[in-house]
Formats: structure tokens, C-alpha cells, sequence
């Protein structure tokens, strides 16, 4: 049963739906805009919450119905049978319930900034990077977001020492915030002869999309310098200066980007990176002065900790944090990531239970 700390949220949720409901029909909300998109929103929000705790209270009753059926002979079996799926309905109501009502995260609503960088192992880090890359859009098109590079630096094979990727959609952070980490590949390189597994590693990161009023930078804190762009390998493509790089000074976070053809365009790339990563590295500072241990429920979030290794030759995917291994790597490497992802947010989400518990 619910306890009465978490009964008497559930009702404060009911009480402030249904005054909402009562004020959005009014004529003065009607006719102030902001007033209904302000109140209209916090309606959708609470909608979810109210319609579980709706459905709990109508099993509750039906239960309490189905137990009053016990006393009568003729209807006692079927009764019990009744007892006991409702009483199943229930425990999954409550544990919804319980779910719906977990502190959110503020920022899983935002779109995702997604850094990968070569780690361990040369030329093979590189292409490992353009697979984790390729893994990344393919699941962005299978949720129906929107995937655009904001800065890569090539290499001559076709991989990348580092890729950077803007993927816009509802609820990506969300899915795409435990990715985090350094991932791991064992396979036998392109480039080695001698048919041996190498092993090789990458490190991804997400962040969530910045908005410019929620960090405030002073400009004379950022230095900014343009030159050439370049091709893979290091030779010159452009001849004029549209490659930007912008250094935070009090900081030291310097971003580059090169891929647009004008320098506007790569200064406003470079800036909305630049944004998330302050964001970040002021976050992460602020967690350090709380808690020198920050305790996760899924690992430790930190971006040295080897979170998943794809191993090529056994075609398995393993992700060391919740011991989940799936043998079907060739699909996960085309962006079939939903299993992966839905593990580690149940995870998560039993782990901030059992803390509140």
C-alpha cells in the first residue's frame, strides 16, 4: 500500500489538476495568453501523474468489491481469482505511482550534445569513433530525432579523432545521458596484417544543449582566433580564414570548428559547444563541493570509466555497468540501441526506489 507521505503528494497532485482544469476554462485565463500557455503547460505535466493515481483508485475499489464477492459461497473462486489479479493491477499501479513521482531530472527534456574523441589504439580509435558516430545518428533517426554534426577533425581512413554532433528531439537527453564513458572494441584492425585482435577504446560524452541565458559568459573572457580549414591528414582545403577557435580564458575550454563553409557559421558551432561544456565543467564543479564521491545510480557517470565493450569476433555487445550482454553487435552498431537504453533507465530508476526507500 501507498504510504500516507506519498498518498498525501498523490492528492495534492489531484487537488491542483482539477483546479487547473477549472481555471483554464475561465474567461480571465482565456484571455491572457501567457497565463494559458503558463498554466496550460503545468496541466501536461501533472496529467500522467493524475491519470495513474485515477486508475489506482479505481482498482482499489474494484478490490475492495471483488473481497466483498469472498463472503458468498457460489462466487468465492471466482472471487479469489479476481482478488488476486487485481491485487497484481495494483502492485503495478503502485510501483507507476511511485515512478511518476521520482524527482525529475530538469534537464531530460533538452536536446543532446554528443562529443566523441579517439582514446587507446592509434588509427582503429579513430574508425571506432566513425562507428560510435554512425551507432548514434542511426538510433537518432529510429526515435525520430534530428542528427547534425557541429565539428569533426578526419583522419586519412575515414575515422576521427574527434566528432561532435547536435541531436535535436524530445526526451533525448534522457535516453542518451547514460552513454557517458569509455567505450571499448576488440576486434582485428583494417590496418593490422598479422590477423590479431587489438583492442582500442573511445570516449563519449553527453551533454545537454545550453541555452545562452542559462550560463553567462563575458566576452572579454573569450579569446577568439580563425585559420584555415583542413582535409583529413592535415593539408589545407580552404584558403580563406573560415575555422574558428574560441577559448574560455578563465577556464582554458577551447572549441574549433571548421566544417561550415563561412566563418559565422562555424563561430555560432563553435559557441553553442562551447555553452554546453561550461555548463557542464560548472556543474561537475559544483557536485565536487557538495560530495567529493558523487554517487550515481548508474556507475559513476565519470568519463574514465570503461562503461561498454563491443566485441567483434563473439559479435557481443556488453555494458559492464548493469551486466547486460546481447550477442547481435552488427545491429547495435546500426543504431538498435533501445534495449541497451531501456535497461539502464530501469536501472536507474530501481536504484533512486531503493534509495528512497
Amino acid at each position: 500500500m501507498l504510504g500516507q507521505e506519498l498518498q498525501e503528494k498523490l492528492e495534492a497532485v489531484e487537488q491542483r489538476y482539477l483546479e487547473l482544469q477549472y481555471k483554464l476554462s475561465s474567461a480571465e485565463v482565456l484571455l491572457d495568453r501567457e497565463k494559458l500557455t503558463k498554466l496550460g503547460k503545468e496541466l501536461k505535466e501533472l496529467e500522467e501523474v493524475y491519470e495513474a493515481y485515477k486508475g489506482y483508485k479505481k482498482l482499489l475499489q474494484e478490490l475492495e468489491q471483488a473481497r466483498e464477492l469472498l463472503k458468498s459461497e457460489e462466487l468465492r473462486e471466482l472471487a479469489k481469482e479476481e482478488v488476486e489479479r487485481l491485487a497484481q493491477e495494483l502492485e503495478k499501479a503502485e510501483k507507476k505511482l511511485r515512478v511518476l513521482l521520482l524527482p525529475k531530472d530538469p534537464r531530460d527534456s533538452k536536446n543532446v550534445i554528443l562529443e566523441i574523441r579517439a582514446g587507446v589504439g592509434g588509427e582503429e580509435a579513430a574508425l571506432f569513433v566513425a562507428d560510435l558516430l554512425h551507432m548514434y545518428q542511426k538510433y537518432a533517426e529510429e526515435k525520430g530525432w534530428r542528427f547534425s554534426l557541429l565539428s569533426s577533425n578526419r583522419t586519412g581512413l575515414g575515422g576521427y579523432k574527434e566528432v561532435v554532433a547536435l541531436i535535436e528531439g524530445e526526451g533525448a537527453y534522457s535516453r542518451l545521458k547514460f552513454e557517458s564513458g569509455v567505450h571499448r572494441v576488440q576486434r582485428v584492425p583494417v590496418t593490422e596484417a598479422g590477423g590479431r585482435i587489438h583492442t582500442s577504446t573511445a570516449t563519449v560524452a553527453v551533454l545537454p544543449e545550453t541555452d545562452e541565458r542559462e550560463i553567462q559568459i563575458d566576452p572579454k573572457d573569450l579569446k577568439v582566433e580563425t585559420f584555415r580549414a583542413s582535409g583529413a591528414g592535415g593539408q589545407y582545403v580552404n584558403t580563406t580564414e573560415t575555422a574558428v577557435r574560441i577559448t574560455h580564458l578563465p577556464t582554458g575550454i577551447s572549441v574549433s570548428c571548421q566544417d561550415e563553409r563561412s566563418q559565422f557559421q562555424n563561430r555560432q558551432k563553435a559557441l553553442k559547444i562551447l555553452y554546453a561544456r561550461l555548463k557542464d565543467f560548472y556543474e561537475r564543479q559544483k557536485e565536487e563541493e557538495i560530495a567529493k564521491e558523487r554517487k550515481q545510480q548508474v556507475g559513476t557517470g565519470e568519463r574514465s570509466e570503461k562503461i561498454r565493450t563491443y566485441n567483434f569476433p563473439q559479435n557481443r555487445v556488453t555494458d559492464h555497468r548493469i551486466n547486460l550482454t546481447l550477442y547481435r553487435l552488427q545491429e547495435v552498431l546500426e543504431g538498435k540501441l533501445e534495449d541497451i537504453v531501456q535497461s539502464l533507465v530501469e536501472h536507474h530508476i530501481e536504484e533512486k526506489l531503493k534509495a528512497l526507500a
